[in-house]
């Protein structure tokens, strides 16, 4: 019993400290918002526009390897333990979709100053 408990243990936190966020819970990064305030409304409307296509794709990308993780766990508590040493956990995407959120905010700021009276969208 002593070692059933052991085990349990040991893979509940494999699995807690292995495993890819959702994409929903990664918060941005701070980016400065003094390279924007140069660019005229139109232009930052513009690169809000290809930031926030990026960070859809990438919070995608993040979002399915969170999903594969997840999966990697059940299949590791229950049938295959050693699977669980083929979680990642978050990688280049995370960081990348934290960066291109702070970007967002900075561009964000930057509109504000400005009174462009942009509408962002969010991923």
């Amino acid at each position: 019993m002593k070692h059933l408990t052991i085990a349990s243990a040991a893979i509940a936190a494999i699995s807690l400290c292995g495993c890819a966020k959702n994409s929903s819970e990664i918060t941005a990064s701070y980016v400065s918002p003094i390279p924007y305030e140069a660019l005229a409304c139109r232009q930052i409307a513009d690169e809000a526009q290809r930031i926030s296509s990026r960070a859809m794709i990438t919070a995608g990308l993040q979002d399915q390897k969170a999903s594969q993780d997840a999966a990697l766990v059940a299949v590791g508590a229950v049938i295959f333990w050693p699977a669980l040493f083929a979680l990642n956990g978050d990688g280049p995407q995370a960081a990348e979709l934290s960066r291109l959120r702070g970007e967002m905010d900075a561009l964000e700021q930057a509109s504000a100053r400005k009174r462009c009276g942009i509408d962002f969208q969010r991923a």
